[in-house]
């Protein structure tokens, strides 16, 4: 009998072996969510709210200021190469521009010369390549691109000056005349609108300048922006590069407002989430003083009961992220479309931030309730005194 017992007894043990061990940390964890749902639920309703409001507010961030970038980059050139004393710049200027931003920007040459309209009247005309002006400066409001040898781009108060009646014209420069047709017009409210722009084919031929300007619109943080003219100079000497500083302090001046205004209004609301936590988590102290002295009783130390007290802000903490980044990422797009009228490209990046973020507001939270833990008399409590 006893070694039939023996054997039953190992085949228990053994089947008990096979069974999932839950950790008792882990039910205690549980245990204490359910049992005071509406504290827990409480503070994790402030968590996702934090949560939410900074995964929209970096997604924005972000995204915005791509958007932003983008829509600078749609007034000109931020970079200007002008050749020194007004020389022209070497016939490889643009290979070498090019290959400096690779692939972070649009360079445009011109081209400058003063001619004379048929009448004797000075006029400056400039060549340039239009597909490029095309993308360089989308602002310019022209009605017709050059599409053909020997058309121009005439600014609208040119156009009065060279051809009032819309017709071919004639150029004169250095002895050398050239017959052009008026193609579009170019309206700016600067000096381009009087101006004649040929392309610079057609200008080298008749010319034979060579551009001495070189406008270059990149992209980038003011940080890259400026890399990219040390490495400019670098790579024209014979060139002077020159910030358009009107355009990249505008540009700096927006970004930066907009950083600080999400900037400030997430700290905002973290600040206020982290309050809720605190006063959340002192109350669940006091809730559970009979909870921690039996477990102090039984020999629970200070250092296991305040581990047991930051693992549950720090899954608090965790939860909330969670559910509040994919409410965040709704919240974003929601923003985008009725705000700004576009799409707002979901950052899956930011979520390990959003989680580490908001698991350290609570365990910061936790601070003042963990240091009262230390404070539980168990007698006292106990003697419900």
């Amino acid at each position: 009998m006893s070694g039939g017992a023996s054997r039953l007894e190992r085949d228990v043990v053994a089947k008990r072996a096979k069974v999932p061990h839950t950790s008792m940390f882990v039910r205690m964890l549980l245990r204490a969510a359910v049992l005071r749902r509406g504290r827990a639920a409480a503070a994790l309703l402030a968590m996702v709210v934090a949560a939410a409001v900074a995964t929209a507010m970096l997604n924005l961030y972000v995204d915005v200021q791509a958007k932003l970038r983008r829509e600078f980059r749609n007034y000109g050139a931020n970079i200007i190469l002008v050749g020194k004393d007004g020389a022209s710049l070497p016939p490889d200027a643009i290979t070498r521009a090019e290959s400096v931003i690779a692939g972070r920007g649009v360079v445009a040459p011109f081209a400058l010369v003063v001619a004379r309209t048929s009448d004797g009247q000075p006029i400056v005309v400039a060549g340039t390549d239009f597909e490029r002006v095309r993308q360089l400066d989308r602002w310019w409001s022209v009605s017709n691109w050059p599409a053909a040898s020997k058309q121009a781009l005439v600014g609208v108060r040119a156009l009065q000056l060279v051809s009032p009646n819309n017709q071919p014209f004639d150029l004169s420069f250095q002895g050398r005349t050239i017959h052009v047709t008026p193609a579009g017009t170019v309206q700016t409210g600067s000096a381009e609108d009087s101006r004649i722009y040929l392309s610079l084919g057609d200008f080298f031929f008749w010319t034979g300048v060579q551009p001495s300007i070189v406008e270059i619109a990149a992209t980038g943080s003011p940080e890259e922006i400026a890399a990219i003219m040390r490495h400019l100079q670098e790579a024209l000497p014979a060139a002077e590069v020159r910030p358009v500083r009107q355009l990249m302090e505008g540009e700096a001046r927006v970004l930066g407002k907009t950083r600080a205004t999400l900037l400030a209004a997430t700290a905002l609301i973290i600040l206020t989430a982290a309050l809720c936590v605190l006063s959340t988590l002192m109350g669940w102290v006091f809730d559970r003083r009979r909870d921690f002295a039996i477990m102090k009783a039984l020999g629970a130390s200070d250092r296991l009961m305040n581990g047991f007290f930051a693992a549950e802000a720090a899954a608090l903490g965790a939860t909330g992220a969670l559910v509040g980044f994919v409410l965040g990422i709704g919240l974003a797009a929601w923003i985008g479309r009725v705000n700004f009228h576009a799409a707002v490209t979901p950052r899956f990046s930011v979520l390990p931030l959003v989680v580490a973020g908001s698991m350290v507001v609570t365990l910061l939270a936790a601070i003042l309730p963990i240091s009262s833990l230390r404070r539980v008399q168990p007698a006292v409590i106990l003697r419900g005194e």
